[in-house]
């Protein structure tokens, strides 16, 4: 069975809404967008955590996936990630859109558990989630998702949708892999590791 992985830019304080420009998710008057912006550095490596995408297929919820299919495929054709993105399979989950444009895109239809479940179970490459909150919420309180890469930005939002909101199933997670850029960016790698083990404090 191939493996669902879950990437995403995060503030310190769990905000991952519009990470890319001002234009991207405005929804609820959000007006920070773009706040990834003055981090990057050469140490981030896109293709480490998926975020290009490459030799994966996508699946996205229906606002991320209408935010790339207004950017990517309008990018120079040898730009290294809009060149991924055009050609990898997309898997888009939403109730309300009835034909893309995008090439390779397909809505899944029915319900989203059973439709990634399935997905899953199909011979190819693994599956990247980019962004798509809701959609990650959704899969994460049904246990589908089987890594996260997270990429905590030294910023606090205050506002804006978080990775996780309340209801979120409670989990524990491993870490596999850390690293932390020259701007302050900790970029880590996390797997499913079963229920939370509770107790107290000083006590064995």
């Amino acid at each position: 069975m191939r493996k669902l992985i879950a990437s995403t830019f995060v503030s310190l304080d769990g905000v991952m809404q519009a990470p890319g420009g001002p234009e991207e998710d405005p929804a609820g008057n959000f007006t920070l967008g773009g706040w990834t912006f003055a981090f990057w550095d050469d140490a981030m490596d896109l293709s480490a955590a998926g975020f290009d995408g490459t030799d994966r297929e996508l699946v996205l919820g229906r606002k991320t996936y209408e935010i790339f299919a207004a950017y990517w495929p309008h990018q120079a054709e040898d730009n290294p990630i809009a060149k991924t993105f055009n050609a990898a399979k997309k898997h888009v989950a939403s109730r309300t859109l009835k034909s893309l444009q995008w090439n390779n895109s397909s809505v899944l239809r029915g319900d989203i558990i059973s439709a990634v479940t399935a997905l899953k179970a199909q011979p190819g490459p693994d599956l990247q989630i980019i962004g798509s909150g809701n959609l990650i919420q959704t899969l994460q309180a049904a246990s589908l998702i089987d890594e996260y890469n997270a990429w905590v930005y030294p910023v606090v939002l205050g506002r804006g949708k978080r990775l996780f909101e309340n209801g979120s199933k409670p989990c524990a997670l491993r870490l596999v892999a850390s690293k932390v850029s020259t701007t302050g960016v900790v970029m880590s790698t996390y797997v499913p590791a079963g229920d939370i083990r509770l107790g107290t404090v000083g006590q064995s």
